[in-house]
């Protein structure tokens, strides 16, 4: 299998891989560092990323799966994280330049649940200041640009989430959605977008 096959596997395709030991976790998530390492520079999906979190974490999936028994629903895969949602010990901006040096101190409850089903967080991904405006862009990060032609937009406001998968450097991601910010990406990037009811997957926990 090469790289490129790597990258661009479904998440439903890597669970069976890692669960079949075809591929471990880490080799996927190296596979994609390097990746990120080539693509990220040119469209600015990622405005953080979290090499090191990703690499403890798929090496724990790892040996998970090595134990053998039932494993959680999203071992090893890994997934990025929208640059609104709090991911403990890592910086959370918001895109807005007044949190340039926010680390979060504890995580959001769905990126809780999606470590305790065992997803890999790559990094986060860009953002407009608080999600507000159809397009990526803020004072800290700049513009994300869309991976299939760099002179138009990625959309927004999940548009580093949007742009990440389809430039094949984040499997899986999380995004928000409160009137097309997960749709809008979606559509303009060319990838399956899917916004929940609202309340269905709560915000903070309390």
């Amino acid at each position: 299998m090469n790289k490129e096959d790597i990258v661009f596997m479904s998440a439903c395709d890597m669970i069976e891989a890692i669960k079949s030991q075809e591929l471990t976790s880490i080799e996927i998530v190296e596979t994609i560092i390097e990746r990120i390492e080539e693509i990220n520079p040119k469209i600015n999906a990622y405005c953080t990323p979290t090499y090191e979190l990703a690499r403890n974490a798929a090496e724990k999936a790892d040996k998970t799966t090595k134990r053998g028994g039932e494993v959680p629903p999203l071992n090893g895969i890994p997934i990025s994280i929208k640059d609104l949602m709090q991911v403990e010990g890592i910086r959370t901006t918001f895109g807005c330049k007044a949190f340039e040096n926010n680390i979060s101190q504890k995580d959001e409850l769905a990126v809780s649940r999606l470590k305790n089903a065992g997803a890999v967080i790559l990094g986060k991904t860009n953002t407009p200041a608080f999600g507000h405006v159809a397009i990526t862009d803020n004072l800290i990060f700049g513009p994300t640009l869309n991976p299939w032609n760099l002179e138009r937009t990625s959309g927004g406001s999940s548009g580093g989430a949007g742009a990440a998968i389809a430039a094949g450097i984040s499997p899986l991601a999380l995004g928000s959605d409160g009137g097309g910010s997960i749709r809008i990406p979606a559509s303009i990037n060319g990838i399956y977008g899917f916004k929940p009811n609202f309340g269905r997957v709560p915000i903070y926990p309390k």
